[in-house]
């Protein structure tokens, strides 16, 4: 499995993590099947949030960690605050009261790495510092990001934080490519010029934050891959991965891994056999070439 550094951060992570949205819906015995399978494999990162299954995802990785306290140290975690019924909210005692709540449903006296979920339209700076500076002077949280936050968003933050914010998430696939079309389509006409994220991705590499990719095998809502929807993207993903020994899903994961932005692909899977199967884009590194044939094949035209 390789590995980076994480942001500028100290913490050397796999380039690809576990998102466990979908982990509520399993018994602990069946999370802990998941999560030591993930560890067999090197991955070592695992994503979560407060409002995945309203909780119940951080209850049951709790449990697994109740079950075996040993494999803490074993695994990096993080997750997302920020998002309540309705609303953003990064005032200081919703965003503390969510990270105590997330450490007790995880079981555990820390965070790896803590994100503020989605933009909160009135969001204080000055306050965002005090809670990061509280969190971290506590041993509560040792890293610190965003997710879903455009540059000029994530300067606003910086003027006032001290801590390095490591990381965002963002979605992207290959058939969710907004943060390179409009790189692509500079001073054209098409839709696909249009910049509806401030220049994230050049920004993020400027800066050394690390883009965490979700939904790296999804279209908007649809899982593209193996689609009968999506026919000529599927089978240049099948002719290229066939090259590599990949399938089609872990062929769009080395797609992703294949950008010199360096990202981290987040897989949200919670079978393990599928783990198995996309931890094999880790180390693949496509061609330049075979790169553009993909990104063509959905449905991206050169200028």
């Amino acid at each position: 499995m390789k590995r980076m550094f994480l942001g500028k951060s100290e913490l050397m992570v796999p380039n690809i993590a576990l998102g466990c949205m979908s982990m509520g819906k399993l018994s602990p015995d069946e999370a802990s099947k998941v999560i030591n399978n993930a560890l067999d494999h090197e991955i070592d990162f695992f994503d979560l949030a407060d409002i995945y299954g309203g909780g119940k995802a951080e209850e049951i990785f709790g449990k697994v960690i109740e079950m075996d306290p040993s494999i803490r140290e074993k695994m990096l975690i993080q997750s997302k605050v920020g998002i309540r019924k309705g609303s953003y909210d990064f005032s200081k005692d919703y965003l503390i009261e969510s990270v105590d709540g997330v450490l007790k449903r995880l079981q555990t006296d820390y965070l790896d790495v803590l994100l503020l979920h989605r933009p909160d339209a009135l969001v204080e700076p000055e306050i965002v510092a005090e809670v990061f500076d509280e969190l971290e002077k506590s041993g509560k949280v040792r890293n610190f990001g965003v997710s879903n936050h455009n540059p000029y968003q994530i300067e606003l933050l910086k003027n006032y934080v001290q801590q390095p914010l490591v990381a965002n998430q963002l979605q992207f696939s290959v058939m969710h490519t907004g943060m390179v079309d409009a790189g692509i389509n500079v001073n054209t006409k098409f839709d696909s010029g249009i910049n509806r994220d401030g220049g994230v991705l050049d920004y993020s590499r400027l800066e050394a934050m690390t883009i965490q990719a979700w939904s790296p095998i999804k279209s908007g809502g649809d899982i593209f891959v193996d689609n009968k929807n999506y026919p000529e993207v599927n089978a240049k993903l099948q002719e290229i991965g066939e090259r590599y020994g990949l399938s089609n899903s872990a062929t769009a994961i080395a797609w992703i891994l294949r950008h010199p932005a360096n990202m981290q692909a987040v897989v949200g899977t919670m079978t393990p056999d599928r783990l198995t199967d996309y931890s094999k884009a880790s180390e693949v590194r496509m061609t330049h070439d075979e790169w553009y044939e993909i990104y063509r094949a959905a449905g991206n035209e050169l200028p």
